[in-house]
């Protein structure tokens, strides 16, 4: 009898918290995503009711895609230089704005604002900024480098996608650094300014060791942002000039909607997937395995 009301709590529990989120999660996660694996396997345009198996074709048409990998090469330089200069300049603005000098609240709301702008509105801002601002303050000031929009050379273009991708996330990154340096005791601190540490001393051997777990929870999610970075990338230079901007979440989506490629470019999703998984899981075991206690 006990058991059996002990079971009975127990569901009804389960069914008042956890039930609604599980369902959700259920069909807006697990369900879609098999029938994406499933789809990988067939013909299937995504509209038809019928598809006929035809094994790993739709894995072999995306690994000799040529522009799959140069897509994709191109994201990995843009996730490689986002992560360490957002992180870089996040981790620089949580000391400063930790600091204890006036009106570091403020600044606080200020640099994480940009994290509250959706990335569409976001990249057409920027869009303006590059194509319209930023050329007449260059040909007035006979400025050369700021002269001529920047998103109608490959190069430069590339160097805005970093720029607004930085500009958007620092803030928010921040924040959690805020919280790892916040979570420092402060008798560590003063027990290493009485034996003589410098700040520096201290930013080194101290905080940064112990902010490691801040250090693991940035670094996953800038790269994830990095690799699924699609609405900017949309707004801002639409995949050009001549595609030479187009990141792997675009180029995966352009495959399967525009050009009607279903299968292969859900197939391309997955390999994404599995990559991002694996570098992911790879970076948070690295980092756990470098955290230390107080």
């Amino acid at each position: 009898m006990y058991n059996e009301k002990s079971f009975s709590s127990k569901l009804k529990i389960f069914m008042l918290f956890a039930f609604v989120p599980l369902s959700a999660f259920l069909v807006v996660i697990v369900i879609p995503f098999l029938l994406g694996l499933y789809m990988t396997f067939t013909s299937s345009t995504g509209a038809s009711k019928t598809a006929d198996f035809v094994g790993i074709s739709n894995y072999i048409v995306a690994f000799k895609d040529a522009d799959f990998w140069g897509s994709l090469g191109f994201t990995f330089k843009y996730v490689i230089i986002t992560v360490v200069l957002t992180n870089v300049i996040a981790f620089a603005l949580a000391l400063l704005v930790t600091s204890g000098f006036k009106g570091q609240n403020f600044f606080r709301t200020g640099f994480f604002t940009p994290n509250l702008i959706g990335g569409v509105i976001l990249g057409f801002i920027w869009q303006f900024i590059f194509s319209r601002v930023f050329v007449s303050v260059g040909q007035t000031l006979d400025i050369k480098i700021l002269s001529t929009s920047w998103l109608a050379e490959p190069q430069k273009a590339f160097w805005t996608l970093v720029i607004v991708g930085v500009w958007q996330s620092s803030g928010y990154m921040m924040l959690i650094y805020i919280a790892g340096i916040m979570g420092i005791s402060k008798s560590v601190m003063e027990a290493s300014y009485i034996d003589g540490a410098s700040s520096l001393r201290q930013l080194i051997s101290i905080k940064m060791p112990l902010m490691v777990p801040a250090f693991t929870i940035s670094l996953f999610l800038t790269l994830q942002r990095s690799f699924m970075v699609y609405d900017t990338n949309l707004s801002l230079t639409r995949g050009g000039p001549y595609r030479s901007t187009e990141l792997i979440a675009m180029h995966v989506y352009n495959d399967a909607f525009l050009s009607q490629n279903y299968s292969s470019g859900q197939a391309k999703a997955l390999i994404l997937f599995v990559i991002v998984a694996i570098i992911a899981v790879t970076q948070v075991v690295i980092m756990k395995r470098m955290e230390v206690s107080e």
